[in-house]
């Protein structure tokens, strides 16, 4: 046990060098997991370690798909549901009935029911990778939001896909009607269960005496509560995670306190970056288990026949993208369209973002090694093997292209007239005039004899001007080399105050805990004053 917990707490020291690496070198942080996952398989030596798939879909995929749908914006989510719904249940789909009769004639052996297994393993995009991708290149918002949105229902639809298929191969019978029937109550009901037991932890958050940390753990709880009891009377575990979310993301500032937003943001965020670190790295470490099972005189064949796959796994999902992109303009002649004219440069970013990651990876591991008659799953080291040279070729040459294709179609901002600055400085400015009209409105006769008050409304006027000043920098001749000074200043100042704090500290007159409330009240003042200027970075 001590050795698995050492080795354990090994990779994660690694995975945090690696992490670090990325940064350096500029590359997206998972395809790096994946190639040094990949390098540190081959040193002599180390203990073999294997992806349990139930690991992966029990302990990883609820909080990461609760994270992401609590990351969501309710807003652009319903704006772009309909790109967002098709590409995640009817590409999907697609995809995978283009992997099944592909494999079909080019694997000898393969047949239909195994190649939809196939499609519906590796038919759903990763977007942790192309979101961490994305955030080191300039992107329309719309991207990103179309990219999270899908990533929140497609392993959902590539899932179900998988289990009818798997369900197909070990009874030997498969009926399209009553597939089709079970996979719309499978989502339906999925999401019945997910806001069912959303709307308990709702109460529980709203009218229990909850603190930040009660609070902070019950957001642990939930997805794992909404996941097991979608998948325990056989509904879909992701959809219920995904519903319960969004649904509880959206009333989480009347559910929750300010404290217990403060600490769930930091907490989660920790702990979303450890998870996502692990089953990447995971999946490069998993190839020598692959590679063991396929045997060297397969190896050629598999390398080949994955390369193929790899290709029309690309190539279909351009297809529908573009393809999208020309329906939206036929459709939109007869209903409203958020974008009736997309054109070809946005489709084809979203398309080449279609990285796949871990989820496929585990569906694979999870496929049985005997039928129910006791023989051997047909063509399952196959399966798992070209799994793996999917996932490889999206993930590192899409991921290391993508930042490429970007700046090669070279797509402006689509949808906000005025940039995220602009809307900072509007947002801020009207915050503080109806600040300001209020304390002047309703607080007038309390000015004269409160010296808080005064000195409240002399910043809320202090802040008005300043970010007039900031709203038209080059007036002032200095561009924006004044508001570098004065960051650079508060920085100085802040820093300065932490002294003062830890000589305070020194004396036995006061008390150490009164000393760290104002240290975490100047890193929250340095960090307010981080995310006012963020925008002009």
């Amino acid at each position: 046990m001590s050795e698995q917990i050492i080795l354990y707490i090994s990779l994660i020291v690694i995975i945090l060098f690696l992490v670090m690496l990325a940064q350096r070198i500029k590359v997206s942080y998972p395809i790096v997991l994946v190639i040094g996952g990949l390098v540190i398989s081959f040193i002599p030596g180390l203990p073999t370690i294997s992806i349990d798939p139930q690991l992966i879909f029990l302990i990883f995929l609820p909080p990461l798909l609760y994270d992401a749908a609590w990351q969501t914006s309710w807003k652009d989510f319903y704006k772009w549901r309909r790109v967002i719904g098709s590409f995640a249940f009817i590409v999907v789909i697609l995809t995978s009935c283009v992997i099944a009769y592909v494999s079909n004639s080019i694997i000898p052996g393969f047949t239909l029911p195994l190649g939809f297994l196939l499609g519906g393993i590796i038919s759903p995009p990763d977007a942790v990778a192309a979101t961490s991708i994305l955030k080191d290149v300039k992107v329309t918002k719309r991207l990103v939001t179309i990219l999270e949105g899908e990533s929140l229902l497609n392993d959902a639809s590539s899932l179900i896909v998988f289990r009818f298929a798997l369900a197909a191969i070990l009874s030997g019978t498969f009926v399209l009607q009553d597939a089709v029937s079970s996979f719309f109550i499978v989502i339906i009901m999925g999401v019945v269960i997910g806001l069912a037991i959303a709307l308990i932890f709702y109460a529980i958050h709203r009218w229990l005496p909850t603190t930040p940390s009660i609070d902070t753990i019950l957001t642990f709880v939930a997805p794992y509560a909404m996941y097991i009891a979608a998948e325990e009377f056989h509904y879909s575990g992701v959809i219920a995670v995904v519903t319960g979310g969004l649904f509880l993301s959206y009333h989480s500032h009347s559910i929750m306190g300010h404290l217990s937003r403060i600490q769930g943001v930091n907490v989660w965020s920790t702990v979303g970056f450890v998870l996502n670190g692990i089953v990447f790295m995971l999946i490069g470490l998993e190839l020598p288990v692959i590679v063991d099972e396929m045997g060297p005189g397969a190896l050629p064949d598999a390398i080949r026949y994955g390369l193929i796959i790899s290709l029309v796994v690309i190539v279909t999902r351009l297809a529908s993208a573009l393809g999208a992109s020309v329906f939206t303009v036929i459709i939109s002649r007869f209903i409203r369209t958020a974008d009736s004219r997309p054109g070809f440069r946005a489709p084809f970013m979203f398309g080449w973002a279609g990285m796949r990651g871990v989820v496929s990876l585990a569906s694979a591991l999870s496929i049985p090694l005997l039928l129910t008659n006791g023989q051997p799953f047909p063509q399952r080291n196959m399966i798992l093997f070209i799994t793996f040279i999917v996932i490889l070729v999206t993930l590192v040459f899409q991921g290391l292209t993508l930042p490429l294709v970007i700046k090669w179609m070279d797509v402006g901002e689509m949808d906000y007239e005025i940039s995220a600055q602009e809307q900072d400085i509007k947002i801020r400015r009207k915050l503080a005039e109806e600040s300001l009209q209020l304390i002047n409105a309703r607080h007038a006769d309390e000015l004269p004899k409160n010296e808080l008050l005064q000195s409240l409304k002399a910043k809320l006027e202090s802040d008005i001007g300043f970010l007039e000043h900031v709203k038209n920098p080059e007036a002032t001749g200095d561009g924006y080399e004044y508001i570098k000074e004065f960051q650079h200043i508060t920085k100085e100042l802040l820093d300065h105050k932490r002294s003062v704090l830890n000589k305070f500290n020194k004396k036995e007159t006061f008390e150490e805990e009164v000393i760290r409330q104002h240290l975490a009240q100047l890193d929250l003042e340095e960090e307010k004053i981080r995310q006012q200027f963020l925008h002009m970075e």
